[in-house]
């Protein structure tokens, strides 16, 4: 049973995203954001949230330009320092220990430390209330190398253990991946016997459970030729040999 609560904001969890902004190393700032995402795949666009009153507002809204860097495991005191503390106060590179790198086509830095850096220029701002929403397309990302499998190609960003705002939550196993769910499975092979399910391997006599010849139970004497057990015959029923008792006469 649902109960009814106000209307709010409980889609969690959410990225949490340190975002970097500032046109010269003197104003360099990291923002922790939470109300972030993806708007559109082509052309490649993103948004994020941000209350007026904050110091990197202006800074976002005079240069037009962020950059979204994915946090992780390793980045989880920093974002959420990033998010408690005033740039107006505080350089908050230094005091994080982070390094501003390098964008290539903004002029804001991106987190060196962080895996994923999503380079942004603002299309259009948004006041919605609480926050304005700076609408973005996205015109470079930049990947850690040392996330990427040399044999394949694929950037692994699980490795790097990312982290999801709600509280602070590391991600956990991978349960599917896209269109897992409709994927075909595969045919048996014809005159192959299904697998037998290790749950009902106790439902088996033993004496019926294959085993190949000469294979090393363990002891290191080469295993028995188990023989199939036969199914067990109901006893024959003995036909009597007395003659039907003749009918005894009246008295």
């Amino acid at each position: 049973m649902k109960e009814s609560w106000k209307p709010g904001t409980l889609i969690y969890p959410l990225p949490a995203v340190l975002v970097s902004c500032g046109a010269t190393p003197e104003e360099y700032n990291l923002l922790t954001v939470a109300w972030t995402g993806t708007v559109c795949t082509n052309p490649p666009m993103c948004y994020i949230s941000v209350r007026p009153e904050r110091h990197s507002y202006e800074i976002i809204r005079r240069t037009g330009e962020f950059v979204i860097n994915l946090t992780t495991r390793d980045l989880a005191r920093a974002a959420d320092w990033c998010g408690v503390r005033s740039g107006r106060d505080y350089d908050k590179f230094r005091e994080m220990g982070l390094t501003p790198g390098k964008a290539l086509q903004v002029t804001a830095p991106i987190v060196e430390e962080a895996p994923v850096s999503i380079e942004c220029r603002v299309r259009q701002v948004m006041p919605l209330g609480s926050h304005d929403m700076f609408l973005a397309e996205v015109v470079a990302v930049q990947v850690d190398a040392a996330y990427i499998d040399p044999a394949t190609g694929r950037f692994c960003l699980e490795r790097a253990c990312p982290i999801v705002y709600g509280e602070y939550f590391a991600l956990g196993e991978a349960i599917g991946h896209f269109g897992w769910s409709v994927r075909r499975k595969p045919r048996r092979t014809a005159g192959a016997a299904p697998a037998v399910p290790a749950s009902a391997a106790g439902n088996i006599p033993a004496a019926e459970v294959s085993e190949a010849p000469g294979a090393d139970p363990g002891n290191g004497k080469p295993a028995a030729k188990r023989v199939p057990a036969r199914k067990p015959v109901a006893p024959a029923v003995r036909r009597s040999r007395r003659k039907p008792d003749a009918k005894k006469p009246r008295r």
